[in-house]
């Protein structure tokens, strides 16, 4: 039996992703399925760049929504677009989640309660070193400024040595990896988003989360607090969020460039030649 055909478009924040996906969606008849790790929070549409689509604001930012809930969610959405004769088009920069839905392999490691208590007692720095010695090449592939990965690195690591990458065993697609590169003008990105109310997003969330919670949510969070606080000027905001996020789109980088499955394509035109060949194979 063939496998069924799936695209993904991949790429660091900021690229360009979510508008070629819904492009292409449109083109061809698709759906499209965010594999991003802060836009299936609600109440951060603006933040994450989120896009209308399936696992956008479907969980509560008071807890922590993991990889493996992702995993079983979006595989559920991707068998009902099949089953209905459309395309699923999965789009996002969390390479984790995407690997996760697509290429199969999730690690099979129980929580350990006891451990996650005492590494929640440490700081991002701290648990980063920590992985460094149990796992190098886990520790450069994780975000360190996202504390609920660092410590399930860490609690897989110790259970199994090191961090196994998402493999293909489980693989039931035939996909399409479409990649975005990396933005050069991220400050511009910034500035549309405040318009678009970004401030008033970081406000409501504000008033909902703990002040860790808050702080659990992206590196951008404890930015927008200190302008809100009056701390930093706007300038200064959008300067350490376009620096942040160029780090961030560099890590992005590191995880998408250990696939030679996928193909870097430099605009809409291109994309959609690839996917229709894709598909009528």
């Amino acid at each position: 039996m063939p496998k069924p055909k799936i695209i993904a478009v991949v790429g660091p924040t900021a690229s360009g992703k979510s508008a070629l996906g819904s492009f292409l969606a449109q083109k061809l008849g698709g759906e499209v399925i965010a594999a991003d790790s802060r836009q299936v929070y609600r109440g951060m549409r603006v933040i994450s760049r989120a896009e209308p689509g399936h696992m956008v604001g479907v969980a509560d930012p008071r807890r922590q929504y993991s990889a493996g809930q992702y995993q079983k969610a979006a595989a559920k959405i991707c068998s009902s677009v099949l089953q209905n004769t459309g395309i699923p088009i999965v789009v996002g920069g969390t390479g984790f989640y995407a690997d996760a839905l697509l290429r199969g392999g999730l690690p099979q490691v129980a929580p350990n309660p006891a451990l996650r208590a005492a590494l929640n007692k440490k700081t991002q720095k701290q648990l980063l070193a920590q992985l460094a010695k149990l796992d190098p090449a886990s520790a450069a592939r994780v975000d360190p400024h996202n504390k609920v990965r660092l410590v399930r690195a860490i609690e897989i690591a110790k259970a199994l040595g090191k961090v196994p990458p998402t493999g293909t065993t489980d693989n039931k697609y035939d996909v399409l990896w479409l990649g975005l590169p990396r933005s050069k003008n991220l400050a511009a990105g910034v500035e549309g988003r405040l318009g678009r109310g970004m401030l008033a997003e970081a406000k409501k969330l504000r008033t909902r989360l703990s002040k860790k919670r808050y702080a659990e949510l992206g590196f951008e969070f404890d930015l927008l607090a200190d302008y809100l606080d009056k701390k930093i000027s706007k300038k200064e905001l959008v300067e350490k969020i376009a620096n942040g996020e160029r780090k961030y789109a560099k890590r992005q980088m590191r995880w998408f460039k250990r696939s030679k499955e996928i193909f870097w394509v430099t605009g809409k035109a291109q994309a959609l030649r690839l996917a229709k060949k894709h598909l009528s194979r």
